[in-house]
């Protein structure tokens, strides 16, 4: 059995640092004053996604004797991500004339950036999201052949990489545009009052709340963490940031540690449905359906 090696060198670190200094500085200033398109901030956000998780989930990482490799195949592959996403910006007029009528070049981008897409997704959220999406992909290459209603007309290749790699509707659609256009802007804020201490503030106020109480420690847990879901759109966050001082204390007064990881966890998760970041979901269901976030929240 190999050793795993440390995924991430100091230089990497120190990359992923600068890289997501650009990401913020990118989405700050495009939320600002609107100098692109909608297509094009997209596509960048997308680049800047696909080059952070190729560097944070580098391929090899789990073998100590190819782990080096892997660094370096994760650097080509986040960067092939993110220059192949500015293609979308420096030809941006060209793309919008052709309206679908790929050329060679478009070919080569559109799948390329589908694949890396699953290949990121795959590393960072595990098989089943790919899965689902290489089913459906599979069903608009075939689905004509299938019998009765699940049927459909058929659709040529150049029409699904032309939708998915380059049209509204695909890798760029509803999710990439709430996602670069709110989403973002929200856990960036939320980052800085965490790093501004309002974990500290969130904890104190829950246990000056309901700290005295019975089932105290745990109600603290609850309330701290549905107060951290107003900032933060991950219920894993919540837990690691949270949790480290929640479950120690439940565990100090007595509760048993899969009681208090579970606590913690639920809690968290709930902490979702807070708004006004609901774990990202109300802001793509007010683009989807066309309804006012403040309606919905």
């Amino acid at each position: 059995m190999e050793n795993s090696a440390p995924a991430h060198t100091n230089q990497t670190q120190t990359a992923i640092f600068w890289i997501a200094i650009a990401f913020s500085t990118f989405q700050l200033v495009t939320a600002a004053f609107s100098p692109l398109s909608s297509q094009v901030v997209r596509a960048v956000h997308v680049g800047f996604v696909l080059w952070l998780i190729f560097l944070l989930y580098p391929p090899l990482a789990h073998c100590a004797r190819w782990a080096s490799i892997g660094r370096v195949l994760g650097w080509v592959l986040g960067l092939t991500g993110f220059v192949f996403s500015l293609y979308h910006w420096r030809f941006e007029a060209d793309l919008t004339q052709r309206a679908g009528d790929l050329i060679p070049m478009d070919w080569v981008i559109g799948v390329v950036s589908v694949a890396l897409v699953f290949e990121a997704a795959r590393r960072a959220m595990g098989w089943g999201l790919p899965l689902v999406c290489a089913v459906f992909l599979a069903y608009g290459l075939w689905g004509q052949y299938l019998p009765g209603s699940l049927a459909h007309r058929g659709f040529g290749l150049d029409q699904i990489v032309s939708t998915l790699g380059f049209g509204t509707e695909g890798i760029y659609g509803t999710p990439t545009y709430v996602s670069s256009s709110y989403i973002f802007l929200f856990i960036l804020f939320g980052a800085f009052l965490e790093q501004a201490g309002m974990i500290a503030l969130f904890t104190d106020f829950a246990m000056g709340t309901v700290g005295h109480t019975r089932g105290g420690p745990a109600k603290v847990s609850v309330i701290s963490s549905g107060l951290m879901g107003t900032i933060n759109g991950s219920g894993v966050a919540n837990v690691v940031t949270t949790g480290q001082f929640t479950i120690p204390l439940m565990k100090r007064f007595g509760y048993s540690p899969a009681f208090a990881g579970g606590v913690e966890a639920t809690s968290s998760m709930g902490g979702q449905i807070m708004p006004p970041v609901m774990g990202a979901v109300a802001f793509i269901m007010a683009e989807t359906i066309n309804v006012p976030y403040v309606t919905i929240v």
